[in-house]
């Protein structure tokens, strides 16, 4: 039965990972799956991602989630933290049903004040694996749903910037630039 994850199990020391930014030609190449023998590893992985991502959030005040490339691990993993909801999702793959989509001004830990303006689906249906292998399946919709799309994006080497409507749907968020 998938759950979300209560903790990240490990030692107590933490893992703050270099994130990789825009630029970086790592972030633009395709992940590839894990296998079952390898969940170990994505253990490791989980607790660094959730590591760099506390990290990012003190010194940026935002950050709800993290994909594996991001930190330069060539896996198909997203991690995602609110607080009490916690989530890992181990080869996802991710379905519409519909073709509603809105409008929204996205943002990214890879390029920290840069936002882009795009386009994203309503609704997805996320299919994955848990820490224990099992198969799992969420139903999302509104942020929940623009974020897993903007993570899976990661995994696929495309980056919020690629999606931009037009050439003037790009500005900068001071308050999350942190160097203005």
């Amino acid at each position: 039965m998938c759950e979300l994850m209560n903790s990240i199990e490990g030692e107590n020391t933490v893992a703050v990972r270099d994130i990789l930014l825009l630029g970086n030609e790592k972030l633009y190449k395709v992940c590839r799956e894990i296998s079952e023998e390898e969940i170990g590893r994505v253990k490791q992985v989980a607790q660094d991602l959730h590591d760099t991502m506390m990290d990012f959030r003190q010194k940026y005040g935002f950050g709800r989630a993290i994909a594996a490339p991001q930190i330069d691990e060539p896996f198909r993993v997203i991690y995602m933290n609110f607080g009490e909801n916690v989530m890992l999702f181990v080869n996802p793959r991710l379905e519409f049903t519909r073709d509603d989509k809105f409008e929204m001004w996205d943002d990214c830990m890879s390029y920290p004040g840069l936002e882009v303006k795009l386009s994203r689906y309503k609704r997805c249906t996320v299919y994955y694996k848990d820490t224990e292998w099992n198969d799992c399946v969420l139903e999302a919709s509104g942020d929940m749903s623009e974020l897993i799309q903007h993570e899976y994006d990661h995994l696929d080497g495309i980056l919020a910037v690629q999606r931009a409507i037009d050439k003037q749907s790009f500005r900068i968020n001071k308050e999350k630039a942190g160097c203005f």
